[in-house]
């Protein structure tokens, strides 16, 4: 007893330093192979699964959460690299390197006690899983303890293997026929690193080896199976397309499993070095595009030649060749020895509907509902119009709901022409067509019965079935002016209620605003508005209203008066709601959005910067102006102060001059006559004698 309890002790003591490193920690696979792991106490697999404990975890979501960097005792430390420099280092890793050297790498390898390399989405790694098993072989003699390597590979590097039996192809591989396989042309780099990591497992005890020759990967997020889920999400396509025939079989395995394969290799340390990673499904690439279609998409498949396959841009060479294989395998070791708590073990048609939720939660592709009430007037269309795009969701109208629904049903009462029908489900179509006209009857009956309008029962059935419709389960909607009354509330269920008001003046004042170009038509004449907006006040006076019903289930209004905002074009209200929503639940902007937006942004941020340098050239020619005037003010008026100035000295001037010429002049001017006729040596001694002499004063 003693002594278990000593390996015990060891035990936990070795589980409390277990390192793993792994490879690109920011890509789909490697990333949740490492999340998967840092939520794994060491040892774990190593005891079997109770049947309370697999009850359990059908119970929990199939998600591993992000566990904190600091990790609790006994849990996996996972580091690893990063296949790009923006990327942001994930919750659940304790260390992560970008940019690194091979000679720093190779110390952190050595830190570690298992290494997963994963090369399954990057063809690059290969050449990098084979230097760091070469590396660490030429260290190992330097290992205090084992070390485990784990390349994770693809079945591609079964692709053209010969059947096991040439008259039944339907026989699988196994980890036992691994010395058999050969590779698809395009993923020769990989065997090569399957036999190397091999061989160096061989020759050293310290470091033990593995390969896991994994099938096509699924769930969470998505990998290659993605451009499918997207395009069906999306609700763009009719149909979804399947390349070739589509009868070819496609080894696979949920994302999750592949990790707990992983998770049982470094618990268990199994003698056989090779090992098959596949679920029990026998699935071709129709099954699996006609269950993603009709899960979450139009429904429908479209079967295209497989040249054409490679012209989907968002399709590499790579997802092509995982897409168009045909191959039948079978992970017998791992189904009989590990214990793995399955997320998808029977497969991903099975399980489509956890697969399907994973796939909306890791992406935040969560619908929106939402309906916004109010009276006639107050701007619900355009206040939905503009919800609808800036949240991409689906702009439901009473009118156009029951316009669609009458057009379906005609559509299918209509005969078909002869081949249009096919032979299956002929029953089941001739069915749908007598319910269909039996519809179609009640409705005209009815509409005839209330002058053109429809009964609620009819007008739920219709909005039912639209918001029940994939393209809306998917995005969501926003319902515009419905539902009208408090049993209609009863039948929808909405996220959201955006309780839209103004006072009847308001209201009145701008609808006489409007231009008879939009009244023409539609209930804004005179009467019919102001009968709609008599009837939306009777109906909210009563105790059942429909805001009072979505109050009593607790999704309380978003109340908005549009009146006290003054915006006639109600962008105050919509800025408040999209505040309250909160952020938009898909995909965002496509590439050719992306571009158009830059190209949009790019061209207002070039006539702003036109009208800038517009504006400054006005600014600089008004200086100009302003100070050209100001200049040739300054000189007038200087012109003015110099003429002033003449006129006035000439003024001044004017009395000297008179006296001169009376008392001074004309006895100067006869001594200057007498100086010349004399002409004396000392002329100016001779003239003021003169003056002296014949002053008029003196004499």
């Amino acid at each position: 007893m003693a002594v278990k309890e000593e390996v015990t002790a060891a035990t936990e003591k070795f589980i409390r330093v277990q390192r793993v490193f792994v490879n690109h920690l920011d890509s789909y696979s490697s990333g949740n192979i490492g999340k998967f792991l840092s939520n794994c106490v060491v040892g774990a697999s190593l005891e079997e699964i109770t049947e309370e404990e697999e009850e359990e975890d059908e119970n929990k979501s199939t998600m591993p959460e992000a566990s904190s960097a600091k990790l609790k005792e006994g849990m996996f430390q996972i580091v690893g690299t990063l296949s790009k420099l923006e990327s942001v280092r994930p919750d659940f890793a304790l260390e992560t390197y970008d940019v690194i050297s091979r000679e720093d790498l190779l110390m952190r390898l050595l830190e570690c006690d298992v290494i997963v390399y994963n090369i399954t989405e990057n063809p690059q790694q290969a050449e990098e899983a084979i230097w760091a098993v070469s590396a660490l072989n030429e260290e190992v003699n330097h290992f205090e303890k084992r070390k485990v390597f784990i390349l994770v590979s693809t079945v591609m590097t079964w692709a053209r293997s010969k059947p096991l039996d040439a008259d039944d192809s339907e026989i699988p591989f196994t980890e036992e026929d691994y010395r058999r396989r050969k590779p698809h042309p395009n993923f020769l780099d990989h065997i090569n690193a399957e036999k190397m990591v091999l061989k160096f497992g061989k020759k050293a005890k310290k470091l033990t080896t593995y390969v896991v020759a994994a099938g096509l990967q699924y769930g969470v997020e998505e990998g290659i199976l993605h451009y499918f889920f997207k395009i069906a999400w999306l609700g763009e396509v009719p149909a979804l397309p399947v390349f070739g025939d589509g009868t070819n079989v496609i080894p696979a395995i949920h994302v999750l499993d592949l990790a707990g394969v992983i998770q049982n290799i470094i618990d268990h340390v199994p003698k056989l070095h090779y090992l098959v990673a596949v679920d029990e499904s026998v699935h071709t690439l129709e099954d699996l595009v006609k269950c993603i279609s009709k899960n979450t998409g139009p429904g429908k498949i479209q079967k295209i030649p497989k040249e054409n396959a490679f012209l989907t841009k968002d399709l590499t060479q790579e997802c092509l060749d995982h897409l168009l294989v045909n191959l039948r395998m079978e992970a017998l070791f791992v189904k009989e020895n590990f214990n793995i708590r399955w997320v998808a073990q029977t497969g991903f048609v099975e399980n489509i509907n956890n697969i399907l939720k994973e796939y909306k939660q890791s992406r935040r592709l969560l619908p929106i509902k939402i309906c916004i009430l109010g009276p006639p007037a107050v701007g619900k269309s355009s206040i939905a119009e503009a919800l609808s795009k800036h949240y991409k969701l689906h702009h439901i109208k009473l009118k156009d709901v029951i316009s669609e629904a009458i057009a379906k049903l005609e559509a299918i009462v209509t005969p078909k022409d002869e081949g249009e029908e096919e032979e299956e489900g002929e029953e089941e179509e001739e069915e749908n067509v007598e319910d269909a006209q039996e519809l179609l009857d009640g409705i005209k009956e009815n509409m005839e019965q209330n002058a053109g309008r429809l009964e609620d029962q009819y007008i739920i059935r219709f909005i039912k079935e639209k918001v029940k419709s994939m393209p809306c389960r998917n995005q969501g909607y926003i319902l515009d002016g419905f539902p009208k009354t408090y049993d209609q509330a009863k039948d929808l269920f909405n996220q959201f209620v955006c309780a839209l008001d103004a006072s009847d003046e308001f209201l009145k004042e701008r609808v006489m605003n409007l231009p008879e170009s939009i009244v023409a038509g539609t209930h804004y004449s005179q009467d019919r508005f102001l009968r709609a907006l008599s009837n939306y006040r009777d109906l909210n006076t009563e105790d059942e209203t429909v805001l009072n019903y979505f109050d009593e289930i607790e999704i309380h209004p978003i109340h908005i008066d549009v009146g006290k905002l003054e915006d006639s074009q109600n962008r105050l209200a919509i800025k408040q709601l999209i505040k309250e929503i909160g952020e938009p639940r898909n995909y965002g902007l496509t590439d050719e959005e992306k571009a158009e937006e830059e190209r949009r942004a790019a061209e207002e941020r070039l006539a702003r910067e036109m009208m800038e340098e517009a504006e400054r050239e006005h600014k600089e020619a008004m200086e100009m102006a302003e100070k050209m005037a100001r200049w040739e003010e300054w000189n007038k008026r200087l012109e003015e102060v110099k003429r002033e100035e003449r006129e006035l000295l000439e003024a001044q001037s004017i009395p000297l001059r008179n006296y001169l010429m009376t008392h001074v002049m004309p006895t100067l001017m006869q001594g200057l006559n007498e100086c010349c006729k004399v002409r004396p040596d000392d002329p100016v001694d001779f003239l003021a004698e003169y003056l002296f002499k014949n002053n008029p004063e003196m004499q």
